[in-house]
């Protein structure tokens, strides 16, 4: 089972829905998932078991990222031990920054990007134009309702600009946050269906010209921190009534200087959660269309072909 967020075949308004062996199955008075997160975990797991039928099958619609209207996208940063020494290596000059947020009691949080900016499964994600070195950063992802209850999982690649972060931490900000910069799904995973979010297998992969340039596997299992710690210093000064979902750090980093660039793919796979892909630009101009699509969510039509792997 997974909560998606799609266009119908005929356009209008975005919808809430359940993949199921059969098809689509639409939820019942939820026309956000922002509305779902709105709800008390296991009133989210009634409105799924009661999801009206559709005719409609999945390769028959446009897959939307699984966040809207008021949610918010946040990370953790330096939660494995990969990342850290991926850190430290591009930054030499303060290197000890990562070295110590590792072992510290308080992690490293912050904000990605709000809801209208994230991009979903086969959409284009952007790499900056005045950075060298960018890389995909696959991590799991955990959805979190206004109750502060883990009610799913989704995949979330917090593309990174390493030339940028690497000359100073303090450019987090512009390495991290830009337009096209985070790509959130397929869709969500209910919690109730993952036994263990700590026993979960992680595999990315980057496709250039048809052929495998870089790729990579681990587990949720290197994770430094628990999920549930994560979640609980986030919300310690914050309040999502919306809801949030919280990436929880990546555990597989390209070696330097690898970088991704326009025209390349990345797919990055969770075990239970799917398969999130997407292909690469440059630059903000080839990303104009999702400022747009805040008020037209038809202008994403085009960019996809809607079929969740």
């Amino acid at each position: 089972m997974q909560i998606i967020r799609f266009l119908p075949p005929e356009g209008g308004n975005p919808s809430v829905g359940i993949v199921c062996d059969e098809g689509i199955r639409t939820l019942l008075h939820v026309s956000s998932v922002a509305k779902l997160l709105r709800m008390r975990s296991d009133d989210i797991r009634r409105a799924c078991e009661h999801s009206t039928e559709s005719s409609l099958k999945l390769k028959e619609v446009q897959l939307l990222p699984p966040v809207d209207e008021m949610t918010e996208v946040w990370a953790a940063g330096v939660t494995y031990r990969r990342s850290q020494e991926a850190r430290m290596t591009e930054s030499v000059s303060a290197a000890s920054v990562y070295d110590r947020i590792y072992g510290a009691p308080r992690p490293e949080l912050f904000f990605k990007s709000a809801a209208w900016r994230v991009v979903g499964h086969l959409e284009p994600i952007s790499v900056r134009a005045d950075s060298e070195i960018n890389v995909p950063e696959p991590e799991l992802a955990v959805v979190i309702n206004r109750y502060q209850e883990i009610v799913g999982f989704t995949i979330c690649n917090d593309v990174s600009s390493r030339t940028i972060e690497g000359e100073n931490p303090l450019y987090l900000p512009q390495a991290k946050m830009y337009l096209g910069g985070c790509a959130v799904g397929p869709g969500i995973t209910p919690a109730w269906t993952i036994e263990d979010p700590h026993r979960l297998s992680i595999e990315a992969t980057v496709i250039r010209n048809g052929e495998t340039v870089w790729s990579g596997t681990a587990s949720t299992e290197e994770l430094h921190r628990t999920v549930t710690d994560l979640v609980d210093w986030l919300h310690r000064a914050e309040a999502f009534p919306h809801g949030v979902v919280l990436s929880t750090g990546t555990c597989l980093v390209p070696d330097l200087p690898f970088s991704i660039g326009s025209g390349d793919q990345v797919e990055i796979s969770i075990e239970g959660l799917g398969t999130l892909a997407n292909p690469v630009v440059s630059g903000i101009g080839p990303m104009r269309w999702l400022t747009e699509s805040f008020t037209d969510p038809t202008q994403r039509l085009s960019r996809t072909n809607g079929v969740l792997r």
